[in-house]
């Protein structure tokens, strides 16, 4: 949901968030939340909680379920919803005022150096160009920031299709497997102090998630 450097990027970020605008009142069904969306969000919140983040950006937001929830139950002194369509933060912003909503690609973030003290993503961090949004990440947070990502896992039969679209040239983000975020997050700048199967209702060979903590160094 993202702009990307490369023309590529930049051709798979204007397809994913024209879909994205047109699919937002669908995203929020109650059936499709509680067994998607909402497993990998109940870590978001608890990650949230144990370290005590008050400056928080909830980056791909989407319609903002997650990000009004940090708001509703952490209260803490800023959130900020951030997502590069159009559609979905329309969305977003009729579920709150207090959340403050920002239209921005991952990988340009409009906040200041060591401004936040988390920053989360959840199921969108395959639609981003890695190492460039983790460098934003990076920049964003003070030291000693946490980071959460919570994004499919690229194997079993349910998420062979989205590798292998977003693995393709034309697209060349991609969902990454573990090993591969973990090496993304270090490379970026951070200490990886979990990694986790995303619990849920659902079979996990059928939404094979997974979700990294790490801390900025």
């Amino acid at each position: 949901m993202t702009t990307s450097p490369t023309t590529g990027n930049r051709a798979f970020n204007h397809v994913v968030t024209q879909f994205w605008g047109n699919v937002a009142r669908a995203y929020d069904t109650a059936a499709l939340q509680h067994l998607v969306y909402r497993p990998p969000q109940d870590q978001m919140v608890a990650e949230l909680r144990a370290a005590g983040s008050r400056r928080i950006a909830d980056i791909g937001c989407g319609t903002g379920i997650l990000t009004t929830r940090i708001q509703r139950e952490l209260r803490p002194d800023a959130v900020y919803g951030v997502d590069a369509s159009a559609g979905m933060l329309e969305q977003a912003r009729t579920r709150s005022a207090e959340v403050r909503w920002r239209h921005s690609a991952a990988e340009h973030l409009p906040f200041a150096d060591g401004e936040l003290d988390a920053v989360v993503t959840t199921s969108a961090f395959h639609f981003f160009d890695h190492p460039v949004a983790l460098r934003e990440f990076h920049r964003v947070l003070a030291p000693g920031g946490l980071v959460a990502i919570a994004t499919m896992h690229p194997s079993g039969p349910a998420s062979r299709p989205i590798q292998q679209l977003t693995r393709s040239p034309r697209f060349p983000a991609h969902a990454p497997s573990p090993r591969e975020t973990r090496k993304l997050l270090t490379d970026a700048g951070f200490e990886v102090v979990d990694q986790r199967k995303v619990a849920r209702p659902l079979p996990s060979w059928l939404i094979p998630d997974v979700i990294t903590v790490g801390k900025r160094r």
